[in-house]
């Protein structure tokens, strides 16, 4: 497991802040612009768009639109937060998307990465219906994924994309429709690659598949869209290396990148307060206000998520303190469920009742991805730095 991570103290200072019990997320946009122009440097002339899916908060959203070239959604719920936070650029995507949020991205004159025959054909529609053109690229589910990753997108059977084996009668459709402009593909691959080598020679081999293939079916070159992936190693200490990412781009060719989570992660803090210590079965649980319903990707992905104690010396009860030392502990959360669990079996020195927990690199689907309803316990403050 990863080391305990370093609560900077403009975070410690704003969750002492608050009264308790203490559930909070805590938000830094100026880590995201921080990252954007880390990557800047990285992919000189890359089209930067963030993917509005990772964190979805205002303030994030609104940092992000400031910083990148524009914001990737993948919804009409996120249609309306690009266009709310004034970005200058909108790409959609997404394999559902429909009438209704076609018509939406047309006005706002969003890049559509188009997924099927049948959404070319809705696309063309909303198009005419608006006396509009609109830029797409095709999104391409390749033979091969090509990258490392924890969710292969392409290479296998997934709901994303046109089969390229389809690729010639889709190209074929698009060119014959009104109102969409062809401009080239959209080849995300995989999801959370922590091989920064591997990336840069998968965008090298997109780039040179890209060019083959407009050159074999005719569609004049300008944009090839490599998606997101740029990973985040959550429970140990790798990463994905800025310095060993390149890419060559030919002349008037544009190359798109859709990251989030690795411009998001470091944005964001989770924090809850210890409600009970206890000991079942030979195995310590600290008992947190908070949890999966707030922080859902441990238990969907199946790792613990390193904490680090935040001391909090007040205590205002008439009973002795509970507290342990030198032993593991199971942070678990609110929940009605055995599955309810951020971190299982991390060694502290010293952990009492009314201690927080804090979790980093937490603000890239984080809250957004968790099911905040179940059993509707309190939702977190936020708190933007």
């Amino acid at each position: 497991m990863a080391s305990e991570q370093h609560i900077p103290d403009r975070v410690a200072t704003a969750l002492r802040g608050l009264d308790g019990p203490v559930c909070a997320y805590v938000y830094d946009p100026g880590v995201l612009a921080a990252r954007v122009a880390e990557l800047r440097r990285a992919l000189p002339g890359a089209a930067i768009c963030y993917a509005v899916k990772a964190n979805g908060h205002p303030a994030i959203v609104g940092a992000a639109a400031q910083a990148c070239d524009g914001l990737e959604v993948a919804s009409g719920g996120e249609l309306a937060l690009a266009e709310a936070a004034g970005a200058r650029r909108i790409v959609f995507g997404g394999p559902a998307k429909t009438e209704a949020e076609l018509a939406y991205a047309v006005r706002l004159g969003a890049t559509v990465n188009v997924e099927s025959t049948l959404e070319l054909r809705r696309l063309s529609l909303a198009a005419e219906r608006a006396g509009a053109t609109v830029t797409i690229t095709l999104r391409v589910n390749r033979a091969d994924a090509g990258l490392p990753g924890t969710h292969a997108m392409t290479g296998t059977a997934t709901p994303f994309g046109v089969d390229e084996a389809q690729l010639p009668e889709a190209v074929a459709l698009a060119r014959s429709l009104p109102g969409l402009d062809l401009a080239g593909w959209h080849l995300h691959a995989v999801s959370n690659n922590l091989d920064a080598a591997a990336h840069s020679a998968f965008l090298a081999e997109a780039l040179r598949w890209s060019a083959d293939t407009s050159r074999r079916l005719g569609v004049p070159l300008r944009t090839v869209n490599a998606g997101g992936g740029f990973g985040v190693d959550y429970a140990g200490d790798a990463v994905f290396a800025l310095d060993e990412l390149r890419a060559r781009v030919p002349d008037g060719v544009e190359l798109v990148v859709e990251p989030g989570r690795w411009l998001a992660a470091d944005t964001g803090w989770y924090a809850a307060e210890v409600l009970d210590l206890k000991r079942t079965h030979g195995r310590w649980f600290a008992v947190l206000r908070g949890g999966t319903h707030h922080f859902r990707l441990p238990a969907a992905w199946g790792y613990d998520h390193p904490f680090t104690v935040l001391p909090v010396d007040r205590w205002d009860h008439p009973w002795p303190r509970p507290e342990v030392a030198g032993v593991a502990v199971d942070a678990v959360g609110e929940l009605c469920t055995p599955r309810d669990v951020l971190c299982r079996g991390q060694r502290v020195d010293r952990l009492r009742v009314g201690d927080v927990l804090v979790f980093g690199r937490t603000g890239a689907y984080g809250w957004d991805i968790s099911h905040h309803t179940f059993l509707r316990h309190p939702e977190p403050d936020f708190l933007v730095l």
